[in-house]
């Protein structure tokens, strides 16, 4: 199994939020859990780039990966 590193506000919201029962963190930790699938999805498509054993996958993998960052096409290569 592997481990996932939050930044410490986000765990503060999300003891906070389960152990007192406070809804005032819930878009909070809302966001911060989206930026974090986020980073992971963008992490795992780079990695695919960069290890996807044909340059065809690679191509797709990297496509995926810039289009994922938001880099606009005309800024591509």
């Amino acid at each position: 199994m592997k481990n996932v590193q939050i930044p410490y506000d986000l765990f503060v919201a999300l003891l906070e939020y389960h152990l007192s029962y406070d809804d005032e963190y819930a878009d909070e930790i809302r966001q911060g859990l989206e930026r974090k699938l986020d980073a992971l999805v963008r992490h795992e498509l780079y990695a695919k780039y960069k290890t996807a054993p044909s340059p065809e996958e690679r191509e797709q993998a990297r496509q995926a990966y810039l289009d994922r960052r938001g880099v606009f096409p005309d800024f591509r290569w």
